[in-house]
């Protein structure tokens, strides 16, 4: 069955209905859990001020000229650098110097911060100090993730984002295979009692195991909630629609950065973060699947039971599937129902390289989906380090996301796709010059150059999908929005080492966005205008993007999302995201 035919029946049931609404806020309500668990380890694998332990009681501590009696009230003055050392002194009379990885006991009990005497240097076998000020405990204080062990900490968020990679192939092909339904509960469950579990882990390497589960879970509901909410909207409402499943996204950012603030202990912390799924894991049972993969199926009985319940919920007649396709195939039902099943040659990813403009075109293609990712979470995951109050930092950088999508929609509506996604890519490149130019103690400069560096890559981000969908042919189009998604993905794990670079030079990771960002700008320039034009269904057409045509209001994107079985899964416009 054609698109277009299909269409008809949203003309028929309502575009965003009762109906739609409530299949929409459900099912959304679960990304805010998604952007909790992409972004959670900023606060809990933060690495507070540390310094080498030693055993028996403090007597006296002394930094510098400062003296006190307890070490808790040294960490004001103590800086992160391992030349640095404090003083102390303990009931046994023993004088110890304390560095960041690394200890010395004098041979004389001289209580001075100055010492010229002999000592004996020792490994940190005894454990560390923690400044317990913002942070009750992290995973980096709880197995001492510092020192030599400080690439385990910097490995949490990359090794998450692996698993936001698996589980993205993973539960995308079972959601072809199983239905859309079946996968959305499947990962919403599993983000609840794996969420819960990471905070039970009793080592470092159960933490990341039950973590890289999450994110695959996590990554896989993201993935098949765009499929799942547009296959129920008409194209009316599509675009607005799948665009603000990722305004949900930034609410979970938004959660994190409050309950950073409320709990500082990293288990308790992580259990409210993921509590938040809890009231969808009790409802989402109810959810019916989709008619778009119901009809793929060959299941056409139950698709027009969800059919009539749409119209049911709108108040509207409703329509009868069998119509359609008897219309479509000249009356011949089971020809119809074959022909639903039925799909094209599978293709392989070379076809995205079959001439010089097209493999331009990809390779475009795949470097603004590269770089929005890269930018996106440079920006999330940098925002804890630019001073001031980190938690609020973090709640404008994920609030910023909200008006840049509402941007997006208006600007591909107006002004076009490539025109709205190639002056925000280069304003984003020169917010990352402006960022190295100011000066590191006006924290809230940086904040508010930083929220603008975010919004300028969200308006870009958000839209990417949409107009890489309209940009290739109906039998490529599938492979390549997945081949740009996972080039998205591959940002999305390189993005954690890219802010670590900062250990380097501070601005490296704003470098390196902005080069990527100001490239990536200027290769736009090169691709076609997609607004107003039809969808192609050949080569050809492709490469002549510029041939006006009138486009029907019906259009909508047939895309083949299981390229092994050969199925036709009719996608709707606009109907996944970019977040990975």
């Amino acid at each position: 069955m054609s698109s277009c035919n299909f269409e008809l029946i949203f003309d028929q049931v309502g575009h965003f209905g009762r109906f739609q609404a409530f299949i929409y806020f459900a099912s959304v309500f679960q990304t805010i859990s998604c952007g909790i668990h992409y972004l959670a380890s900023v606060f809990m694998a933060v690495t507070p001020k540390f310094s080498c332990g030693v055993l028996g009681n403090i007597s006296q501590v002394l930094l510098y000229n400062s003296s006190s009696l307890k070490i808790e009230d040294a960490w004001a003055l103590f800086t992160p650098d391992k030349e640095d050392y404090m003083v102390v002194q303990l009931q046994n009379g023993d004088v110890w110097e304390l560095a960041q990885c690394s200890r010395s006991k004098r041979e004389h009990p001289y209580f001075e911060h100055h010492y010229d005497g002999n000592k004996s240097n020792f490994p940190c076998t005894e454990g560390y100090f923690y400044d317990q000020t913002k942070w009750k405990s992290t995973v980096v204080t709880e197995w001492d993730l510092v020192c030599h062990r400080e690439w385990f900490a910097k490995s949490v968020q990359p090794t998450f984002m692996l698993g936001v990679l698996l589980g993205a192939v993973i539960f995308g092909d079972l959601s072809d295979r199983l239905g859309r339904r079946f996968v959305m509960w499947l990962t919403s469950t599993g983000q609840f009692f794996l969420g819960v579990a990471v905070a039970f882990t009793f080592d470092y390497y159960s933490f990341i195991a039950v973590r890289v589960l999450l994110a695959m879970a996590a990554s896989g509901y993201l993935v098949v909630v765009f499929v799942y909410v547009t296959e129920f909207i008409g194209i009316k409402a599509r675009t607005w629609a799948s665009m603000h499943v990722h305004a949900f996204f930034a609410v979970g950012i938004m959660v994190v950065a409050l309950m950073g603030y409320l709990v500082r202990t990293w288990w308790l912390y992580q259990i409210c973060l993921s509590v938040t799924t809890l009231p969808f894991v009790l409802c989402c049972w109810a959810l019916p699947e989709t008619p778009f993969w119901l009809l793929s199926e060959g299941r056409c009985e139950e698709a027009q039971t969800v059919i009539d319940m749409i119209a049911k919920w709108n108040g509207t007649s409703s329509c009868n599937v069998s119509d359609l396709l008897l219309v479509e195939q000249g009356g011949d039902i089971g020809t119809a129902t074959e022909n639903v099943m039925s799909g094209p040659k599978s293709h392989n990813i070379l076809h995205l390289f079959c001439s010089w403009n097209i493999a331009r075109r990809t390779l475009t293609v795949w470097l603004i989906w590269f770089t929005g990712s890269l930018g996106y979470y440079v920006f999330s995951l940098s925002s804890v380090n630019l001073g001031g109050n980190e938690y609020l930092n973090l709640f404008l950088i994920g609030a910023v996301e909200l008006p840049a999508y509402v941007i997006a929609c208006i600007g591909m509506d107006r002004v076009g796709r490539r025109n709205t996604l190639m002056p925000f890519l280069i304003s984003s490149a020169l917010i990352c010059a402006m960022i190295m130019l100011i000066p590191q103690h006006c924290s809230v400069l940086n904040v508010l150059a930083n929220m603008a560096g975010k919004f300028a890559i969200g308006v870009a981000f958000g839209l990417i999908y949409l107009y890489t969908a309209e940009l290739y042919p109906t039998f490529i189009r599938s492979l390549a929005v997945g081949s740009g998604s996972m080039m998205c993905r591959v940002g999305s794990v390189i993005a954690p080492f890219c802010v670590y670079l900062s250990s380097v030079w501070i601005f490296m990771p704003q470098l390196l966005v902005g080069i990527m960002a100001f490239l990536t700008g200027m290769l736009t320039l090169m691709l076609p205008e997609t607004l107003g034009k039809p969808l192609t269904n050949t080569w050809e057409e492709a490469e002549e993007l510029g041939v006006k045509k009138a486009i029907s209001s019906a259009e909508l994107i047939p895309t083949i999302n299981n390229m092994d079985s050969g199925k036709i899964e009719m996608v709707p416009q606009g109907a996944a995201g970019a977040h990975g």
